[in-house]
């Protein structure tokens, strides 16, 4: 991960409240071989005695299944919005543009569920997208038998045990104010994506430049 302080997001409520605002997320595992596999599923977060842990489910007879019976150890990305940065909006044009990101990796011991705890996942999981619908029909509880027969054998839960954290909220923070400033409206005027790391840009304006010092290097 790109691994520079000013670009570090400290408050980890803020990186909790991320994953789950993102929840769909690159899960990533290594046979014993080293040949990688990766899958993207939805997770939930969740916190236990203390512990963090992430839960979801993933196909049976897959080569992620398959590399997590043989390797437990699990990287997942959660990535939110991401934008271009041209730098012709700073002061000083003459360098490289960039993009602007925000992204949570995780890393943890990964295990797998029994049936019974499977169920209660899938209860939570469709509850929880379905804006706690009960009426939906697309809630576990709501779904027919002869449909729950066929999908539970085919699907194993997963929980994963969080060791590690780290994330990169990657948002204009190594440019002077006016730069800064500039990025802003560029990217509201651009919209869709580029609006929300603007406004993510805005409210942390403060406390990036509370900071600043005249020993600051700018680009």
């Amino acid at each position: 991960m790109y691994n520079l302080s000013q670009f570090k997001e400290n408050d980890n409520q803020i990186i909790l409240e991320f994953i789950e605002k993102y929840p769909f997320a690159v899960l990533i595992g290594s046979f014993d071989s080293g040949f990688q596999t990766a899958t993207q599923i939805p997770l939930l977060l969740v916190e236990r005695d203390g512990d963090i842990f992430l839960q979801g489910h993933i196909m049976r007879n897959t080569d992620h299944y398959k590399a997590f019976l043989e390797n437990k150890k699990a990287l997942v990305m959660f990535t939110g919005p991401t934008c271009y940065v041209s730098a012709t909006w700073y002061n000083n044009p003459n360098i490289g543009s960039t993009w602007n990101y925000m992204t949570v990796q995780v890393s943890g011991t990964l295990s797998f569920m029994s049936e019974d705890d499977l169920i209660s996942l899938m209860k939570k999981l469709t509850l929880k997208f379905e804006s706690e619908n009960f009426e939906s029909s697309t809630i576990f509880d709501n779904l027919p038998n002869s449909y729950l027969n066929r999908m539970i054998p085919a699907i194993v839960g997963i929980e994963i045990k969080v060791n590690h954290i780290s994330s990169i909220f990657k948002l204009s923070q190594d440019k002077d104010e006016t730069s800064y400033l500039n990025v802003i409206s560029k990217l509201e005027s651009l919209g869709g994506e580029n609006s929300i790391i603007a406004s993510e840009m805005k409210k942390r304006k403060d406390s990036v430049f509370l900071s600043c010092n005249e020993d600051k290097p700018f680009n």
